[in-house]
């Protein structure tokens, strides 16, 4: 799922510039399934950030977001990324391949702070 690679300081830049760029999307969205898709995106691509800066790559293959969450939530050391990024990725699934899933806006509210928060985070975490 994961290989060994070298990115340079820019390109893990670039992956978390594409994060906060989700993130400012989704605050500025008014549909509740917009938000939670880009803040959803977020998360993904912090993930993909943070493997990154760790010498990581993720291969696109079946279970690669669930692998990234499990990977974000280990250097993270934070166990509640694991079991809410799951919680989302599979409501993303669920409205993807299964016709829609209704969101409500207090729910996607609460998504988004706490993709916000993790963001933070990873970002934090990186500077050390």
């Amino acid at each position: 799922m994961f290989e060994k690679f070298d990115f340079s300081k820019e390109q893990v830049e670039r992956f978390f510039t594409a994060a906060e760029r989700d993130l400012k999307i989704a605050r500025e969205a008014k549909a509740p399934e917009a938000i939670f898709l880009f803040a959803y995106n977020a998360l993904i691509k912090t993930a993909i950030a943070v493997c990154a800066r760790k010498g990581l790559r993720v291969r696109s293959q079946q279970g690669h977001h669930r692998e990234l969450i499990g990977k974000l939530a280990a250097y993270l050391g934070d166990e509640d990324i694991e079991v809410i990024g799951n919680e989302m990725r599979e409501k993303r699934n669920w409205d993807f391949y299964d016709g829609g899933v209704t969101l409500s806006e207090k729910e996607t509210s609460e998504y988004l702070e706490w993709v916000n928060k993790v963001f933070k985070k990873s970002r934090r975490s990186l500077l050390q």
